[in-house]
């Protein structure tokens, strides 16, 4: 079936496809400055305009391989009210960071709220009436989160040239999809042109029974609570924890869980 769906899309939309996909590939840091004037070129190409952070959980800028930062270089986010990749605290107070933590899935939004492919309560909960009003720039945006390896997750938005515009339904139905495949290549590319070490221990493979008590442990069950509830022995909760420490070179039972977590042993704990 997804050969016949392939061939049925015409050669040239093919090419075209490919060809924007290699543009935003990144394999060294040489290469972030093409990258990122290519995907800058692909959004204003639909009247959109890009800003990225690759990491909402730090301060740290995107930059070429010279250190300049793209947002304001490439991007072209320098007007006065427009520089918002100069605002450290924008992670933890902005609505359109805090969404892609809630959410994996392409999204738009304007002061009505989140609107995507199904109904996301977390999304219902923020209000973007007042961030809206406060703005000076674009009333509405596409919405793209990229969740990387080790709990890391990136978010990019495009917004439309015309700040008049309030209503990007039918943008987000032509082109979101395609839009978060190049920007999850570019997003991912760079992270891994950028990174300068390793955050885990390569190839830490936990057991089943570790992968367990650390489940519980997230939650809150002490050992004994754990013991009871897997009818275990308390010794041997506290074999199977330290033991995942062990292979996740962790120095404590905070670590060992909150690394075991952004490998996706815990599964959603809520």
């Amino acid at each position: 079936m997804a050969e016949n769906f392939v061939d049925n899309i015409p050669r040239v939309g093919r090419e075209r496809f490919r060809k924007n996909l290699d543009s935003v590939t990144i394999t060294s840091p040489a290469e972030i400055r093409p990258a990122a004037e290519a995907i800058h070129e692909i959004a204003q190409s639909y009247n959109l305009r890009i800003a990225a952070s690759a990491d909402i959980s730090s301060k740290a800028h995107m930059v070429d391989a010279d250190g300049e930062i793209l947002n304001k270089e490439v991007f072209g986010w320098v007007a006065e009210g427009e520089r918002w990749w100069e605002d450290t605290r924008l992670a933890l107070s902005s609505p359109l960071p805090r969404a892609c933590r809630y959410e994996s899935e392409p999204m738009w939004c304007n002061t009505e709220g989140f609107h995507g492919h199904w109904k996301n309560e977390y999304l219902d909960e923020i209000d973007l009436k007042e961030y809206y009003n406060q703005t000076t720039g674009a009333l509405c945006g596409i919405l793209i989160p990229v969740h990387l390896p080790f709990g890391q997750i990136a978010a990019v938005s495009f917004s439309p040239i015309d700040y008049s515009v309030t209503d990007l339904s039918e943008p987000y139905r032509l082109y979101s999809d395609f839009l978060g495949i190049v920007t999850a290549r570019f997003i991912t590319g760079y992270v891994l042109a950028m990174r300068e070490k390793h955050r885990m221990p390569a190839n830490c493979i936990l057991s089943k029974r570790e992968a367990e008590c650390l489940h519980w442990a997230a939650i809150g069950k002490t050992d004994k609570e754990i013991s009871m509830i897997l009818s275990l022995s308390h010794a041997t909760i506290r074999y199977h924890v330290n033991r995942a420490g062990t292979k996740l070179n962790s120095v404590n039972r905070g670590q060992t869980i909150f690394k075991a977590g952004q490998l996706g042993y815990l599964g959603a704990t809520d």
